[in-house]
């Protein structure tokens, strides 16, 4: 397991078998219904990782176009406002991939946990460093800041996330 911490931002990649799994998370100065509606509102997903179109509820299906130049349809699995939102990527491929937020008070603030899971192993940290880079333009966004070119973002972050450090 590769794991970088940050502040309180924190982040792993694991392997388990063929498959490989990122978690990263980070604990924001803002409430948790406020963070909830900056990670399931269309209008404010658009503004620090993805434009987001389709059926937005439980079950329902989805197209997203990723500020990483990732696209593809998704269903929602759970929307269990405002804790617990599970998605799966490419629902009806041979290679799903699930993403799941939990969002927890924390004193203040509030802590957003994301997790990709089903991520082929040689790709886990290019999707570590991009997850990184998403919830820094979330910060971002939270605080009234332009979102950082996560191209260059994520260039920095690969090699912290890759074992080799290359």
């Amino acid at each position: 397991m590769t794991t970088v911490q940050q502040g309180s931002l924190t982040g792993w990649v694991n392997e388990a078998g063929r498959a490989g799994t990122v978690h990263v998370e980070d604990v924001y100065d803002t409430d948790i219904d406020d963070l909830w509606s900056a990670v399931t509102d269309p209008a404010r997903l658009a503004r620090w990782v993805a434009v987001v179109e389709g059926d937005l509820r439980p079950g329902g299906t989805f197209e997203a176009r990723f500020t990483s130049t990732a696209e593809g349809p998704g269903r929602i699995e759970i929307c269990d406002a405002p804790h617990h939102l599970l998605l799966t990527m490419r629902p009806d491929t041979a290679e799903p991939a699930e993403i799941e937020a939990w969002l927890t008070s924390e004193g203040e603030g509030t802590r957003l946990a994301v997790e990709e899971r089903g991520l082929p192993v040689d790709r886990a940290p290019d999707h570590a460093a991009g997850w990184q880079a998403h919830i820094e333009d979330l910060r971002a966004h939270l605080e009234g800041r332009p979102a950082a070119s996560w191209p260059d973002r994520w260039s920095e972050l690969i090699s912290s996330y890759r074992p080799d450090g290359a």
